[in-house]
């Protein structure tokens, strides 16, 4: 693969003169790309055995970014650090199939910073400023009409169900390590429908989500620290809003690392919550139902079990999905997110009360 011989493939201003690896992602292979007049672009080579639907993930993506960037400027903003733009092919087209594989082109978003964990509760409710305000911008956007990239992603009772065809399977010879886990779920089978009836019952409405709301995710301005940019929008899926809520405080509220042994550490930082809380109602509190609002730390709970249950589903399957760097990593990280749902679990009425307070102040 010759990623400057592939860039220069796709319309770009000047030809393409440097390629250089970027980031440290784990589902892609990323190049920078410095053109001979110094602009920038970021190439990726989209990873097909995990996205299979390749069209409808890029005329998602080139819808959304067009729609955000038409609302950042009817709002004043920078459309060229605020949004992601996507460059064709000098034939017109939104990626690249070439026999090395499938390739797009993102323009490059000057200094920007990415933080995997937020350093102070600021930080933490700056994250949930920027994923409130990504789901504002995109409330005009018909979310039905976008391709599901990734069916059922988070149809709990359907990762539930996926659980329990393992436990049949028995593929790994494993069952007999997860008896304890196993009850766990179990015994709150009960709960796992909750977002799931509430949307089929109309209590809550279909939304353009992102889907993978981890801190990482946004980029920051360098120089005044504030959000600044919604990034991988591959799973910008139709879906409810309390997935992405719900999956952003289960991974940057948590006390401890996601794979951590010792499981008694597990659970969710409160002072991290309510800060998120503060900064995602800010930006889009307006525009939720009193369902969605109400069921905020239910949401937490659930993408917790939700996690959990894949990561147990996928140690049962011999590993076949999450990327692992010892035998029994998917094991360790299915006990600490069950652990965390059972800490949030006993945590409700206290995150209940804090919505409560911080959507009557509004």
């Amino acid at each position: 693969m010759d990623p400057l011989a592939l860039a220069n493939r796709f319309a770009l201003p000047a030809s393409a003169a440097e390629a250089v690896p970027f980031g440290n992602g784990h589902i892609h292979n990323t190049f920078r790309i410095r053109c001979e007049d110094g602009s920038l672009f970021l190439l990726q080579q989209i990873n097909t055995g995990v996205f299979r639907q390749i069209e409808g993930l890029m005329q998602n993506i080139q819808r959304v970014t067009a729609y955000l960037r038409s609302r950042v400027e009817a709002d004043g903003g920078d459309t060229s650090r605020e949004c992601l733009r996507l460059i064709p092919t000098k034939e017109g087209e939104l990626y690249l199939n070439d026999e090395s594989g499938v390739f797009r082109l993102y323009a490059f978003i000057r200094d920007p910073l990415a933080f995997d964990r937020a350093e102070t509760p600021l930080a933490f409710r700056q994250a949930g400023e920027a994923f409130g305000r990504f789901l504002k911008l995109l409330d005009g956007f018909d979310a039905s009409s976008l391709c599901e990239t990734i069916p059922d992603f988070h149809h709990t009772p359907k990762r539930y169900a996926a659980l329990e065809e393992a436990v049949k399977q028995n593929a790994a010879g494993r069952l007999s390590e997860v008896s304890s886990e196993l009850a766990f779920v179990r015994g709150h089978v009960h709960t796992l429908s909750l977002l799931t009836e509430a949307a089929d019952t109309g209590r809550l409405p279909l939304r353009v989500t992102h889907n993978d709301t981890k801190l990482n995710n946004i980029l920051f301005d360098r120089e005044s620290g504030r959000p600044l940019c919604i990034v991988d929008l591959d799973t910008v899926m139709p879906g409810l809003s309390l997935y992405d809520f719900g999956d952003a405080i289960r991974s940057g509220a948590a006390l401890c690392a996601e794979d951590e042994a010792d499981v008694s550490r597990a659970g969710i930082d409160l002072t991290l919550f309510e800060a998120y809380t503060k900064g995602f109602l800010s930006s889009c509190a307006d525009i939720l139902t009193p369902s969605e609002i109400a069921l905020l730390p239910q949401s937490a709970y659930l993408l917790t079990m939700e996690t959990g249950i894949r990561f147990l589903t996928d140690y049962l399957n011999g590993d076949t999905y999450f990327k692992i760097r010892f035998p029994d990593h998917n094991l360790r990280r299915a006990r600490n997110q069950l652990a965390m749902a059972a800490h949030i679990e006993q945590c409700l009425p206290q995150m209940e009360a804090i919505v409560s307070r911080i959507a009557g102040q509004r």
